[in-house]
């Protein structure tokens, strides 16, 4: 008897394992183990594979600005031509005269006599000119003529006529030649090419000159001799 329990007691046991499996089985907890496992494992990419979409993309991003960047270039670089084609033939460059350096030490100094002499006849001669146009007498000085090279004018004639901004004027001699000479508003003087108009006519310490102003930007310019002082 106690042997017919064991062996029922025993049935009983492998009866339940078997029912145990079959219920896991039908749950298939194995299959769905797995799936969890691969779901939640990081999935990684071989590093050859980043690297070369990272060089890929470089490639192109390079390429494209290259492209760009020569587009452009060759744009500019034909606009240039034109523009150079289209001005080219209306540039016309003016003759230069040149003008040989003053020596100091050929200085000439008027005396008082030929100083005054020279600036009565200037004030004689403008005396006859037309008063239609403003005009003035500027006796030279040693820094008109020779070193500086710079022409101050008579500040209330400036204020009055001339204009209130730098400007190119035109001095046109007795005999119509033109010199151009740029004409410094705020310091009320002549300064870039008075030089060439005093070396072309040899000025020197003495002589007086009429400005006479025939247009905005244009002075008729006559010469007084100091040097005709000694000839009277």
């Amino acid at each position: 008897m106690g042997a017919g329990k064991a062996l029922s007691y025993e049935e009983l046991r492998q009866k339940k394992l078997e029912e145990n499996k079959r219920k896991l089985e039908e749950l298939n907890l194995s299959h769905l183990s797995l799936v969890l496992r691969e779901a939640t494992s990081p999935k990684t990419t071989p590093v050859s594979t980043i690297s070369f979409f990272l060089l890929c993309s470089s490639f192109n991003y390079l390429f494209r600005r290259c492209l760009i960047a020569l587009c452009f270039g060759l744009l500019v670089l034909d606009q240039t031509k034109q523009t150079k084609r289209k001005v080219a033939p209306d540039i016309v460059e003016r003759p230069r005269r040149s003008f040989k350096r003053r020596c100091l030490a050929d200085r000439v100094y008027a005396s008082d006599e030929a100083r005054l002499y020279a600036q009565t006849k200037a004030e004689e001669v403008e005396s006859q000119l037309d008063l239609k146009f403003p005009a003035f007498v500027k006796p030279m000085l040693q820094s008109h003529v020779t070193g500086g090279f710079w022409l101050g004018l008579p500040r209330h004639f400036c204020t009055k006529h001339l204009p209130r901004k730098d400007t190119m004027m035109t001095l046109v001699d007795e005999n119509d030649d033109e010199f151009k000479s740029l004409y410094l508003a705020p310091k009320n003087g002549l300064s870039g090419g008075w030089r060439g108009f005093s070396i072309y006519h040899e000025l020197v310490d003495g002589d007086a000159l009429i400005f006479q102003l025939v247009k905005p930007t244009t002075f008729k310019v006559y010469i007084i001799r100091a040097s005709g002082y000694n000839r009277s």
